[in-house]
């Protein structure tokens, strides 16, 4: 059976992340993808001009409304914007079970402030104990420990072990801001840390990368794979959507991936 995956997350209205590129990742790792939007937000490939966030009984509805009708296999949240909807979705998956990869997104590529200051602690409190895998980048890592962001191997670890601390059952430290030919990520669970070296891809066209990896993320342990199987076979479909992505021409800023890159290689081929 195909499995069925829930995202939780804001909306991206020039179609290369948020919830848009979370329907695309999930649905090209062979999941299908259902939707709960967090915020509405007029944005594009050079950044963000408004948010609009949905009123949190409203975003639990939508959640109750999945969760009463379809068996969901695995839950991906993204931007939560506020410590209303950071309460209201941790109420709206209580009991729940199944896989929850939390991506906890607080800045959009541009520099807009895709999380409220007095989110942060809800997000700490209430979604990280529920996260089964957790998946920030160095600065979202920094920010929800205090502390400076992580520019070596041995602090991503270090930050990875004290994120761990707080509750969710693994933490993924997206290395890609550190500098360097290779994007190391480093997965940390309570055996210890998982090392996955890939090499840096040139390219502008990065925007939506955490939503598509935190997105296929769920969908691979949707299918029942452990962590690091899944993390690799997502680090492997999200490596060719950014090396495929100069095909597209979408925007003049930081372009999405080729999510879809895979099934156009397959058309071309066939045709």
């Amino acid at each position: 059976m195909i499995p069925n995956v829930l995202a939780i997350a804001g909306s991206d209205p020039s179609g290369g992340a948020g919830i848009q590129a979370d329907l695309k990742s999930i649905s090209a790792n062979g999941a299908f993808a259902m939707a709960a939007l967090t915020a509405l937000t007029a944005q594009n490939t050079r950044g963000v001009s408004g948010i609009h966030l949905v009123p949190p009984d409203f975003v639990a509805a939508q959640i109750a409304a999945v969760l009463d009708d379809i068996e969901v296999d695995a839950v991906k949240i993204g931007m939560i914007a506020s410590a209303e909807i950071a309460r209201a979705v941790a109420g709206a998956l209580q009991g729940k079970g199944g896989a929850v990869v939390l991506d906890p997104v607080m800045i959009a590529k541009g520099g807009a402030a895709l999380l409220q200051p007095d989110a942060v602690e809800v997000l700490r409190e209430h979604l990280l104990p529920r996260a089964t895998l957790l998946t920030p980048n160095l600065p979202e890592a920094a920010h929800l420990l205090g502390t400076d962001p992580a520019r070596d191997r041995d602090a991503m670890a270090r930050q990875g072990r004290a994120l761990c601390a707080l509750g969710p059952g693994a933490v993924l430290m997206k290395g890609g801001h550190l500098e360097g030919p290779d994007s190391p990520d480093c997965l940390v669970t309570g055996t210890g840390c998982h090392w996955f070296d890939s090499p840096r891809i040139a390219t502008r066209n990065t925007h939506g990368t955490g939503c598509t990896l935190s997105s296929a993320l769920a969908a691979q342990l949707a299918h029942g794979l452990g962590l690091p199987e899944a993390v690799a076979a997502a680090k492997t479909y999200v490596a060719r959507a950014i090396g495929d992505a100069d095909a597209l021409r979408v925007g003049h800023g930081h372009g999405p991936t080729h999510h879809f890159a895979a099934l156009y290689a397959a058309r071309k081929a066939a045709s």
